[in-house]
């Protein structure tokens, strides 16, 4: 694809995935049921085996199993962005190439954690998986987790290379979208990665979010993503209040824990997380039946 196609076809609500487990194991069944499900209630795209996927705990065969079935599973319909990312760099390029050989449209290359590299180290991992494939990556920037931030100069430099399309945003703060697109120009990819303030994300230019949300909610993330779009901000802030309760309550124990326990109650997945996450509490199990109950998702 070229930055334009890119930029054309990922856009609106993609899904960061969770990965089902059963026993102990993947449970591939419950995944591609819950790839179609996603599908079938309008998702723009999947993104398997990023955080919310509990990558870090997955083995590389695992990683790679998961990223192969949502391929299949989607056949197309939607494109799949593959999270790769690693903090070492031979992994990164080696999961990379791998989701590049399954099919996937694009990757996403979270910045590395805990090493806490200096700007010149980021452009230096990411340009290695640039050189490595031949399809779009994404730049998954989340301070929060990985505890360093890509400044704008960065990723300038890094756009610069053949196959750096865009960035996944998590750093929620809704300026950083003008300041990248200033720098980087309207065909830079600009997905927000915190559901709470997507809507703030959108009206400064963004072309997306990739949602823990519409894991629970696909149509109602795809309704919103839509009205942005097309400018309907009245109609998007109808649908981002009624989301807004499972935007928080999805993160009041550490995400995709509240998730899975929502996912659970829809009858779509076990609760299962593999530790160091461990299932949510009474507490957050009673803020996320609330938050389902105000999406229209359930009824009691």
């Amino acid at each position: 694809m070229t930055s334009t196609q890119t930029s054309q076809r990922l856009r609106g609500s993609l899904t960061a995935l969770v990965t089902p487990f059963r026993d102990g194991a993947f449970d591939e069944h419950a995944f591609r049921a819950f790839v179609a499900w996603q599908i079938e209630n309008g998702t723009h795209g999947l993104v398997p085996t990023g955080t919310t996927g509990e990558s870090p705990t997955l083995s590389h065969a695992e990683h790679d199993r998961v990223v192969e079935a949502c391929i299949d599973e989607a056949a197309g319909k939607v494109p799949v962005v593959a999270g790769a990312g690693s903090n070492s760099t031979a992994e990164a390029v080696e999961r990379a190439r791998h989701a590049e050989k399954a099919g996937a449209d694009a990757l996403l290359i979270v910045t590395p954690y805990y090493n806490k590299p200096t700007q010149e180290g980021l452009y230096q991992h990411f340009k290695a998986v640039n050189d490595a494939v031949g399809i779009p990556i994404l730049i998954y920037n989340i301070p929060g987790r990985s505890v360093i931030d890509m400044s704008v100069d960065t990723m300038k430099r890094l756009y610069e290379l053949p196959n750096i399309a865009g960035v996944k945003d998590a750093t929620a703060n809704v300026a950083r979208v003008s300041l990248q697109r200033q720098a980087m120009g309207e065909d830079f990819v600009q997905l927000s990665g915190e559901d709470a303030t997507a809507l703030g994300f959108m009206a400064h230019g963004g072309h997306g979010t990739i949602s823990v949300s519409s894991n629970v909610a696909p149509r109602l993330c795809a309704d919103f993503q839509e009205a942005c779009l097309a400018g309907d901000f009245r109609a998007a802030l109808g649908l981002h209040d009624r989301l807004m309760p499972l935007h928080t309550h999805l993160f009041a124990e550490t995400n995709p824990s509240p998730t899975k326990y929502a996912l659970a109650r829809l009858g779509l997945m076990r609760e299962d997380v593999r530790l160091p996450m461990v299932p949510v509490g009474e507490g957050t199990r009673a803020l996320v039946d609330g938050a389902l109950r105000h999406a229209g998702l359930t009824n009691g």
